[in-house]
């Protein structure tokens, strides 16, 4: 896209008054409604990619569109105010924007546990904790400078007990629809601190409609290893999106764990691709710092959704984790790094890669 439009801005000068004219962040408070009081920035990459980034739910994104299409599905509850200590059993899901990223984490993904090292709810404290927002990067047109983005702290920490700070980028170039995430994860205590990392990616009407192709590759098996899984099985084509199902009313869902393929420098890619609209949504991530992906299909009538979930461990709990060896354990100030890149695709030839993935 910024084939196209990156023209437009370079012959801008001197016919604009203000970059925002073209794109850039606006910051602002909720004032209605569950989310009243939160702050949020909106997104206008100025290429038809606009998405709402919220500030107090560890900048975490909602809302997202490529012009008059919805990438994301949002959750009938939406943009929720922080409740910082919904952290018990699954009440998490009481305040589950859904939205283009949720993160889960940053010491526990999975469902709600209890053993000698404490009590864990669903998915971790990180969507409900507000961030200190330390920079905001415009656009400056006239002097040529597209990129866009902004930093923020999260802090997940208690006295005495496990201290991480996530640090988070989201960027991107002005007439460019895609959008940049790098997280730095440290231990900022002076114990070893358990982590674990979960990018909830949900994607939504028109993008998921009857037929839309979900890309990805790897070895995989269902979260409840049947091979019989009504949806996750050898015999059924679990990568094309079916119409909504009674099935899955209620708390009706498939998952598939996956160890996706990777390129030697780690690169995998994966995503959603609706050939009806000529719209797709490619995900980029890097199997050395993200070693899993999760596919999570929720078909319920109103409640039509699918995501794509770059992880650093399937979503087994903290306590299976350690039990399996696998529990990320950081050492006092050591560092962990992550990095995702979210595209709008429209063009054929870059579809037709994409698709290429499934083909393969």
């Amino acid at each position: 896209m910024g084939d196209t439009l990156n023209p437009l801005i370079h012959h801008s000068k001197n016919k604009i008054s203000h970059s925002a004219q073209l794109g850039g962040i606006e910051t602002s408070i909720l004032d209605n409604g569950p989310g009243k009081g939160t702050r949020i920035a909106w997104v206008n990459t100025g290429g038809g990619l606009r998405y709402k980034i919220v500030l107090d739910r560890g900048m975490d994104i909602v809302d997202a569109f490529f012009n008059a299409s919805s990438l994301a599905w949002i959750s009938h509850a939406g943009v929720v105010h922080p409740q910082p200590f919904s952290n018990q059993g699954i009440d998490w899901l009481r305040t589950f924007a859904g939205g283009l990223l949720t993160t889960c984490g940053l010491s526990h993904i999975g469902g709600p546990e209890s053993d000698q090292n404490g009590t864990r709810g669903l998915h971790g404290n990180h969507s409900n904790l507000a961030a200190e927002l330390i920079s905001v990067k415009q656009p400056d047109v006239r002097n040529g400078d597209l990129n866009l983005g902004m930093t923020g702290l999260i802090r997940e920490t208690t006295t005495f007990g496990p201290q991480l700070e996530l640090k988070r980028t989201i960027s991107g170039t002005l007439g460019e629809n895609y959008l940049k995430v790098h997280d730095e994860v440290t231990n900022v205590g002076n114990t070893p601190a358990p982590h674990m990392l979960l990018y909830h990616i949900n994607c939504g009407y028109p993008l998921i409609d009857k037929g839309t192709e979900i890309i990805w590759k790897g070895q995989w098996e269902s979260m409840d290893k049947d091979p019989n899984n009504r949806i996750f099985n050898a015999s059924n084509n679990f990568k094309t999106c079916p119409d909504p199902m009674d099935a899955h009313a209620g708390f009706g869902e498939d998952v598939a764990f996956i160890k996706p393929h990777g390129e030697a420098n780690g690169t995998a890619i994966c995503g959603f691709i609706n050939e009806k609209l000529g719209l797709g949504l490619s995900i980029k991530f890097n199997t050395l710092q993200l070693p899993w992906l999760i596919n999570w299909q929720h078909w319920g009538k109103g409640e039509y959704v699918t995501a794509l979930e770059p992880a650093t461990n399937p979503p087994i709990g903290q306590a299976k984790a350690r039990t399996e060896g696998t529990l990320i354990e950081l050492a006092p100030g050591e560092k962990r790094n992550y990095d995702l890149e979210l595209k709008v695709i429209t063009e054929m030839d870059d579809l037709e890669n994409l698709l290429k993935i499934n083909n393969h």
